[in-house]
């Protein structure tokens, strides 16, 4: 007698389910059918594809809110590093910077903001973007067609939309006429109209071109975010998305004042970055405090928060590293690897660029090539929360030696291939306990990884995996947080911050965006350089063990973190738009 047909395309079985609603787990198998979840729950019919989930933890496919992919998914189809730590969807278009809407004389402008504040190699976009569209929802239709490992969605960048309108003008900071503003809220409601979820902008001092310029969004009056606020209130849907000056120094209660008349004009939510920074410690908890005002009143405004310190990190085959802009190394930074390496170790060449002092025109640049002392070594696994003590400064002072003597020899080795670590924010007092105030705070989102960012700098949308691994598993230098918080967080909390209604739970109806977790197994790995960008270009990946599948769509994308060659992922359009 003949075998019955599956009755499922997938049955993932004897799992324990963290359904991203934040409720106790439960065992359940979960049956997956055309692409969405049919029935969770003791399943009596087969599957095509059978995973046996047990002494695995079945969660909802991770959503990752604050990414910069807008280049990246325009030349390859997989969306790492995100889609190595089970991200499902990625939101893009953060911070105001972009590649739309775009006319052609615009196109070298957008890629030297890019370049500066998102640390993408000016080649890499010059062969890498095909520039097939000039509006936003041409650009839109363009990411119709491509195909990925994971879903995108995009957001509308202020920095495109503000040069686009004004040319020149709009790059050199200018203030916009009222036409000009007019011509902005337009731009906003048309793109959100054809499916994007939102405008976003940026007021951070730090995000400058390479040269040393500041960014074309960063000095605009409020006038100019209003009008921006005014193209969501007209489309009648999307986020505002922002980065505000209170983690540099500006007042926070100014700050917070202005989030609230932007979100009150759009009449939609707002989120904004938060960081915990040791220029302004006291700025991060005041915030906290005005949220709690602000959301007591009404107002949906959240804010973005990371989970661990943000990394810089450095190494001779890096962005950064303490003697990247001494004039000797500049004369052999053209070199190879191993060249350089030879030419370090040379006692002359020591001698001459621990003399010497960082020369460039950005500011940005010069701050980090002088954080010297407070570098760690980052390790493999790495360290997120190191101790004090073994930071570069205080290990030097116990040598005997200075902070540069010591990273210089650290540099050297692995053949280079060191890399250390500066936790440029998030790690004030040397813990991450004032992380934890922002992570447990009802009114943050967990977010902030910029995949597809900071290719030779930044590595952090690894985060996913240090959330479940570290906070919720191996920390001891503070309390953990629960599991199922933990998942929430990832899940269903940015779903409901988007508008994504359907994902972000497991549940029968829901998308099957599912990843099968081996909870106990679950490690992160150090970052590693590879060379596969367009043009050869170098960037950052990190590999995490414990993701025994990943499912997009209904479809297995990742079988033990390998790619399984599945390209399921897809635009996903904000349909709720008036």
């Amino acid at each position: 007698m003949a075998a019955s047909a599956p009755t499922f395309d997938i049955v993932i079985r004897g799992g324990l389910v963290i359904d991203g609603s934040g409720s106790a787990p439960y065992e359940a198998d979960v049956a997956v059918q055309d692409g969405k979840i049919c029935a969770v729950g003791t399943i009596e019919g087969t599957g095509e594809e059978e995973i046996d989930a047990r002494g695995r933890i079945v969660t909802p496919g991770f959503i990752d809110i604050h990414t910069h992919y807008d280049g990246q998914v325009t030349w390859e189809d997989t969306l790492a590093p995100s889609s190595n730590h089970g991200v499902t969807t990625v939101v893009m278009g953060n911070c105001g910077v972009g590649f739309a809407p775009c006319k052609p004389e615009n196109r070298d402008m957008l890629v030297r903001v890019m370049e500066g504040v998102e640390d993408i190699p000016e080649v890499v976009m010059v062969e890498g973007l095909p520039w097939n569209w000039e509006s936003f929802p041409e650009y839109l239709d363009a990411l119709e067609a491509r195909r990925a490992d994971i879903d995108f969605a995009a957001q509308i960048p202020h920095a495109p939309v503000r040069i686009h309108v004004m040319g020149q003008r709009g790059a050199d900071r200018e203030p916009p006429s009222d036409e000009d503003l007019s011509e902005m809220t337009r731009i906003v409601a048309e793109g959100v109209r054809a499916g994007a979820f939102g405008v976003t902008t940026s007021r951070s001092l730090a995000h400058r071109t390479a040269s040393g310029d500041l960014a074309p969004t960063v000095t605009s009056e409020e006038k100019e975010y209003r009008a921006l606020a005014e193209g969501l209130r007209v489309a009648g849907s999307g986020v505002f998305q922002l980065i505000p000056g209170a983690q540099e120094g500006k007042d926070p209660a100014e700050e917070m004042a202005m989030l609230r008349r932007l979100s009150e004009i759009a009449g939609r939510p707002l989120s904004f970055s938060l960081l915990n920074t040791v220029q302004h410690p006291d700025n991060m908890e005041a915030t906290l405090g005005l949220l709690s005002e602000t959301t007591g009143d009404g107002l949906p405004i959240r804010a973005q928060v990371f989970p661990r310190a943000v990394g810089i990190l450095y190494g001779l085959d890096l962005s950064f590293h303490p003697f990247r802009f001494h004039p000797s190394y500049r004369k052999i930074e053209a070199l190879s690897l191993a060249e350089r390496v030879a030419a370090m170790r040379d006692p002359a060449m020591r001698a001459r660029l621990l003399a010497e002092k960082a020369e460039h025109s950005n500011p940005t640049f010069l701050y980090l090539a002088g954080q010297t002392a407070q570098l760690f070594p980052l390790g493999d696994p790495p360290d997120y929360e190191p101790l004090p003590e073994y930071s570069i400064g205080a290990r030097a002072e116990a040598l005997g030696m200075s902070p540069e003597e010591l990273a210089y020899d650290l540099l050297l080795e692995q053949e280079g291939h060191a890399t250390l670590m500066l936790p440029a924010a998030n790690y004030v007092g040397g813990s991450l306990e004032p992380v934890r105030s922002m992570l447990e705070h009802p009114d943050t989102l967990v977010a902030l990884g910029d995949g597809g960012a900071h290719y030779g700098m930044i590595c952090d949308s690894s985060y996913p995996t240090t959330l479940l691994a570290y906070w919720t598993r191996d920390r001891s230098r503070g309390p953990r947080l629960p599991l199922p918080w933990a998942v929430k967080a990832l899940t269903n909390n940015n779903a409901v911050a988007l508008g994504l209604k359907d994902r972000g739970l497991i549940a029968a109806g829901m998308k099957a965006d599912i990843n099968v977790i081996d909870y106990d197994g679950l490690r992160l790995h150090a970052p590693t350089a590879v060379h596969d960008l367009p043009a050869g270009g170098r960037r950052l990946v990190q590999r995490a063990d414990g993701y025994d599948a990943t499912i997009v769509s209904g479809v297995i994308t990742r079988r033990r973190g390998e790619r399984t060659g599945a390209l399921p992922g897809r635009l996903v359009r904000n349909k709720a738009a008036a």
